[in-house]
């Protein structure tokens, strides 16, 4: 196969990764497996007309792309339908999409399992049209990735730790907003703290990401937590996985939702694979299933 990478340095880590030294190691590793690459690194501010060029790329079979969650979410929008399949290089802070696709976190490890890889087919969801892998959400989410923004990092754990800052002034500080959510027929009205919607349920007992990528369903997770000590509550189960009889949120399953903004307040924003946007008066979401090629590990199971 023929590989084209695209490699962000000033997305994730690998803004304080030798580029040079890993772009040889990950020829060498590619080539030894009789495959062939195009290496490019790029500034975050011409990434996304490097993935247009790699999706667009008549010789390219896989395109790699290397770093954070926009950079990964931004190729798969580009590939989505396509033939070409994506191979994600686990260069972002958790890296949700990367672990549920069970791709080695270790960069060099993950060059080798594409080596050897597969490709399959998997979901990926869209909010009015934008193409997402991980997860759409409204609320304190969105809160605290504004909070977070204002804060200053330079390295993955410096954001883990601004993360947690941002989240405690949310929790601090909690607003509802009334929504209206369509889930098939049934419309459910609501005033939550957060709403997300992700590209298949998550799995119990880890990090919020789907065990089983092609599942072909919607998960719709609703706080109904609105005091501190219930969002704490909250906040802690999701960490730990505990999704299941867990008190503070409420979770549906759809192939669509439409999200109406039902409160007055004239600017809202959303979180889309961790990126802050401009929230719509209404959003909908869809899953579309099977519509990602990607590359993983050969063992890998994602049923």
């Amino acid at each position: 196969m023929h590989f084209v990478a695209v490699l962000n340095r000033d997305g994730g880590t690998l803004r304080t990764t030798d580029l040079d030294a890993f772009s040889d190691r990950m020829r060498a590793t590619l080539e030894g497996a009789g495959h062939s690459v195009d290496i490019n690194i790029v500034a975050g501010k011409d990434l996304v007309a490097a993935l247009k060029k790699a999706a667009g790329s008549r010789k390219a079979d896989v395109v790699l792309a290397g770093g954070g969650d926009g950079t990964i979410s931004a190729a798969a929008g580009l590939l989505a339908d396509k033939k070409k399949a994506l191979a994600v290089l686990p260069a972002g802070t958790m890296n949700l999409f990367a672990r549920g696709l069970g791709i080695p976190l270790a960069l060099d490890r993950a060059v080798e399992a594409f080596a050897g890889g597969e490709i399959q087919a998997v979901d990926i969801a869209s909010a009015n049209g934008r193409h997402f892998v991980h997860q759409f959400s409204l609320g304190m989410h969105a809160r605290m990735v504004h909070l977070r923004e204002r804060m200053a990092f330079g390295s993955r754990l410096g954001k883990m730790q601004a993360s947690v800052r941002a989240a405690w002034n949310a929790i601090r500080n909690p607003s509802a907003m009334k929504v209206s959510i369509l889930i098939g027929e049934a419309e459910v009205l609501t005033r939550s703290t957060g709403i997300g919607v992700t590209n298949n349920l998550f799995g119990e007992g880890h990090l919020p990401y789907a065990d089983n990528p092609d599942g072909g369903i919607l998960g719709i997770y609703v706080t109904v937590a609105k005091q501190k000590k219930e969002l704490i509550s909250f906040f802690l189960n999701m960490a730990r996985g505990r999704w299941r009889n867990n008190d503070q949120v409420e979770i549906h399953q759809a192939e669509k939702v439409v999200l109406k903004i039902l409160s007055a307040r004239r600017k809202h924003r959303c979180v889309i694979d961790g990126e802050l946007l401009p929230l719509e008066r209404e959003t909908e979401i869809l899953i579309h299933p099977k519509a990602l090629r990607v590359l993983v590990p050969k063992k890998a199971n994602v049923h």
